[in-house]
């Protein structure tokens, strides 16, 4: 089991797409990459922090490997928007890839220069940085598009992810 840590935009959005994805064993909705301990959901929305709205990742690389998580990362969410992901504007909404080991920054660094074919105008921005202390979101955030998929946020905004996602990854989902 391997874990990777990922930042892109509200974490709602792009936990439901990975909880699709096979050789995912767990995600989970957290903040990481500030300065203040045991962060609360309202003081990170606030934007004094510095953490960044990040799902944990395990999975299993032996069914699917960190290139193709980040294949789907490079094409589920704008990497080319500097503290923003569609209406929500922040630093807690950067994009952002936080790495657990050598392998995985290398492979990061990697897939950002060579992203595939992705359709966003340009230059990348993604931060890409060793993992920090990673804090658990509040309960109520986890699962929260399959609890809540008629909330208008999310029927807005994780459909048009989850198409992507059918539409490029087929292969990869469970």
């Amino acid at each position: 089991m391997e874990t990777i840590y990922l930042g892109g935009g509200c974490f709602w959005c792009v936990e439901a797409v990975f909880k699709k994805l096979k050789g995912v064993f767990s995600v989970q909705s957290g903040y990481m990459g500030g300065h203040v301990k045991n962060p609360c959901y309202r003081e990170v929305c606030e934007g004094t922090t510095g953490h960044a709205e990040v799902i944990r990742i395990e999975f299993e690389p032996d069914s699917i490997s960190l290139k193709e998580l980040l294949s789907v990362f490079w094409k589920v969410h704008d990497p080319t928007t500097l503290n923003r992901q569609g209406a929500d504007q922040g630093t807690q909404y950067r994009s952002a890839i936080f790495y657990t080991n050598d392998e995985q920054r290398a492979t990061a660094l990697s897939s950002r220069e060579n992203p595939g074919n992705i359709w966003w105008e340009g230059k990348i921005v993604t931060e890409i940085t060793e993992a920090s202390v990673f804090y658990l979101a509040e309960e109520y955030h986890q699962d929260f598009y399959a609890n809540h998929p008629g909330q208008p946020y999310c029927e807005f905004t994780i459909p048009p992810k989850l198409h992507k996602l059918e539409t490029n990854f087929s292969h990869l989902i469970k």
